[in-house]
């Protein structure tokens, strides 16, 4: 773990560790992420997900969209005790994968619901929905928003072309009746890169 893994994960840094070797053994084994990450999966992947914990408001309902192998669902659970937290994933052997992460990890603050954001809409209101690389701003949104209760936060972790992501969503955000839109770098001075975040507020 590198210095700056303890230094943001603090008492939760040994469970990060335990999960950093979840990803690197199995997560690899079973294809969730490729080969090639293992050397950096502390600095593209845990600590890119960590940073965003100081974006989310607490205690919350969070639901982590297409979550995946945990990134950042399972990385904000840990950092957010106050947190409720969903880990959203349709494919079985990703739920599964989920599953074992949350019990090995002890994390009694996170489930794991197999099943697409399509399914759940309009049965859940959420305070967050958080999502990374699950698909453009313009159709991802559609998906969040419709997860959130009124007033609540879309937390997406983006690359490079955020802002260009922003702007050509712009008709569909509006459609949505989202207030708000902005880019944030989350963890600037921590971490390097810092985390690109695209926050959407939902409308009243």
């Amino acid at each position: 773990m590198p210095e700056v893994g303890s230094d943001i994960f603090g008492s939760a840094a040994p469970k990060a560790a335990r999960y950093a070797d979840q990803l690197a053994g199995p997560g690899v084994d079973r294809g969730l992420i490729g080969p090639n990450e293992i050397p950096r999966v502390w600095e593209r992947h845990l600590l890119n997900c960590a940073v965003v914990a100081s974006l989310v408001p607490t205690p919350c309902s969070l639901v982590d969209l297409g979550s995946g192998a945990g990134l950042p669902g399972i990385v904000l659970a840990l950092l957010l005790p106050d947190a409720e937290v969903t880990l959203l994933e349709p494919m079985a052997k990703r739920a599964a994968f989920l599953e074992e992460c949350v019990t090995e990890l002890g994390l009694d603050n996170a489930t794991v619901r197999r099943a697409r954001a399509e399914e759940l809409a309009g049965t859940v209101a959420v305070d967050v929905v958080t999502a990374r690389a699950v698909a453009p701003l313009d159709r991802l949104a559609v998906l969040a928003v419709r997860l959130l209760r009124p007033g609540g936060t879309v937390l997406a972790i983006k690359g490079a072309r955020a802002t260009q992501e922003v702007q050509a969503a712009q008709g569909v955000l509006t459609r949505l009746g989202v207030q708000h839109a902005e880019v944030l770098l989350a963890g600037s001075g921590k971490v390097d890169p810092a985390a690109t975040v695209v926050r959407l507020i939902a409308g009243p």
